[in-house]
């Protein structure tokens, strides 16, 4: 850097502005992340017009959304690809980024739109290669392989779509350091979403994520985009999980499923069926409930083992819920219910590595841990949906109807509801107990 020209510091992991150089962060405390940038501005930034007027809101007429051509991915994404609209997509190496959005281009380019795919990565002899395994090479797919981003830039007259893959492996003209440094991803962002605006149309940038979880660079870069997806994944597990963090034309709840095979991602058809083993014989312990991913009903099912202990302290233990909750409601059911689990260990699973986030699961929680400590089955072919506060109450749900068809298509029976909730004049379509607490709940199905 010249001397006499200003600059600053910028920290690689969490995007925090500092005067002078540190060796470690003040904000999220990384060790080495501390850069010297200078104030140069940003190409692409200045392509924009700053002239504005007022608009009657009531005037403007939606854009019409670009289908990908993937009904989960849609659904994520809430319609489809809003033109002009920019989103990051993040995920471990090998999870099937690139695998995932070289299939949707394909399948945009067989609809009709041309779409360009550049990689900063990867050959072209190498994208195509995986396109023809993929079933998506098509003629309306394009291909750019090479970091500098100016030139892929100058090549979008003509196209609906395009993906950069990856925004950390670009090069922005103007912009000092080296690619993936973060006044280049910073830069090289602005001048995707600036080519996006401009031009109307819709584009997907892949993010590299650290050892973290994150997604690597400053985090400005997440407040740039218009929505932020991960795509994640067990690397034991042929499914792949894809949701919204960030997503300012849809909901951030909903989940996107797929399976991984040779020829690509498809979309789960059942989503319910995996996280439910369908055991013909009830076993202690084990409670089903339905939980909702956004507006998808989800079967879970919830493993509880109580073990007994020599030792003064029980051992917690927990997979897909958290251990605060499994602590809090092993003393609900000792003060509320009289069931006494300071003799045991505990450990709590949810089958499949479903994460359950959500209080509607409440009341299976408690029910399979008393199940566990008592060493009593519960009747088989029953679901339980509802919150449980301190004092032993159990409150309702949300969408207890939708909740209510997806277990009834799956084969239940009997469903153990909050006595509050309100089911209007239409019959159920299975058999509903009602309780007003816990207490009751367990008594009507533990006998």
């Amino acid at each position: 850097m010249a001397k006499g020209e200003k600059g600053r510091y910028v920290c690689s992991a969490c995007g925090a502005v500092a005067a002078l150089w540190t060796g470690k962060c003040p904000s999220c405390g990384e060790w080495g992340a501390i850069e010297k940038e200078p104030d140069a501005p940003v190409p692409g930034a200045s392509l924009r017009s700053s002239r504005a007027s007022r608009v009657d809101v009531a005037s403007v007429v939606p854009p019409e959304r670009i289908p990908t051509g993937l009904d989960e991915f849609d659904r994520v994404l809430g319609g489809g690809w809003v033109p002009g609209g920019v989103f990051l997509l993040g995920g471990k190496p090998g999870i099937g980024k690139s695998t995932l959005l070289l299939q949707t281009c394909g399948m945009m380019a067989s609809a009709g739109n041309r779409v360009l795919y550049i990689s900063g990565e990867e050959s072209e002899s190498q994208v195509a290669l995986r396109a023809q395994r993929l079933g998506s090479a098509s003629g309306g797919l394009d291909l750019f392989c090479d970091s500098d981003l100016s030139a892929a830039l100058s090549c979008l007259d003509g196209h609906r779509f395009f993906v950069v893959d990856s925004v950390q492996a670009m090069r922005a003209d103007g912009a000092e350091g080296w690619a993936g440094s973060p006044g280049q991803v910073r830069a090289s962002a602005q001048m995707c979403i600036a080519a996006a605006k401009d031009r109307g149309i819709p584009a997907v940038l892949v993010g590299h994520i650290t050892k973290e979880g994150r997604i690597a660079g400053p985090m400005l870069l997440e407040h740039m985009v218009d929505g932020v997806l991960t795509f994640s994944g067990d690397d034991y597990s042929p499914y792949r999980m894809l949701r919204a963090s960030k997503n300012r034309f849809g909901s951030t709840d909903e989940l996107g499923v797929f399976e991984m095979g040779e020829n690509g991602l498809f979309p789960v058809k059942d989503v319910s069926g995996l996280y439910w083993n369908k055991a013909e014989e009830s076993v202690p312990g084990v409670a089903m409930t339905v939980v909702l991913e956004g507006t998808q009903p989800l079967v879970a099912e919830i493993q509880s083992l109580a073990a007994a202990t020599a030792f003064p302290y029980p051992k917690r233990t927990g997979r897909g819920i958290d251990l605060n909750k499994i602590q809090l409601f092993t003393a609900v059911l000792e003060k509320r219910c009289g069931t006494g689990c300071g003799l045991f260990d505990i450990y709590v699973n949810v089958a499949g590595g479903l994460a359950l986030r959500e209080p509607g699961a409440d009341l299976a929680l408690c029910a399979a841990l008393a199940s566990a400590v008592r060493d009593v089955s519960l009747p088989e072919k029953c679901v339980f949906l509802g919150e449980v506060g301190l004092a032993g109450e159990v409150r309702p749900v949300v969408r207890l109807s939708r909740r209510l068809h997806e277990a009834a298509r799956l084969g239940f029976t009997r469903a153990v509801v909050s006595s509050r909730e309100e089911l209007g004049t239409k019959k159920a379509p299975i058999d509903i107990v009602r309780a007003a607490t816990l207490n009751d709940a367990l008594k009507a199905v533990m006998r």
